[in-house]
């Protein structure tokens, strides 16, 4: 059994537009030009962490070899985002 999509009002309109061939492909200098664009756009890119402070104070009074471990766990996951976002999307 297939899985229905469900699409926003957005997502919809673009898919009747499509349709009623209102979008042109692009080539040459302007589709590396949108590329471009893009890729700048994608470096610019910032998360945001929010932590409230009574959780900071307790990660503060944790033992030394916990706050390692939790840097490191910290570290790994800020990498694997990073990858995330610089693949692509």
């Amino acid at each position: 059994m297939k899985k229905q999509q469900y699409l926003n009002q957005e997502e919809k309109e673009i898919m009747e537009a499509i349709e009623r061939d209102e979008y042109r492909s692009v080539t040459g200098p302007e589709l590396r030009r949108m590329a471009d664009a893009l890729a700048a756009r994608k470096k610019d890119m910032t998360l945001t962490i929010r932590v409230n402070r009574n959780d900071i104070n307790r990660i503060k009074k944790w033992p030394r070899s916990i706050k390692s471990l939790t840097k490191a766990i910290f570290l790994k996951s800020f990498i694997e985002l990073r990858k995330w976002f610089s693949c692509g999307i």
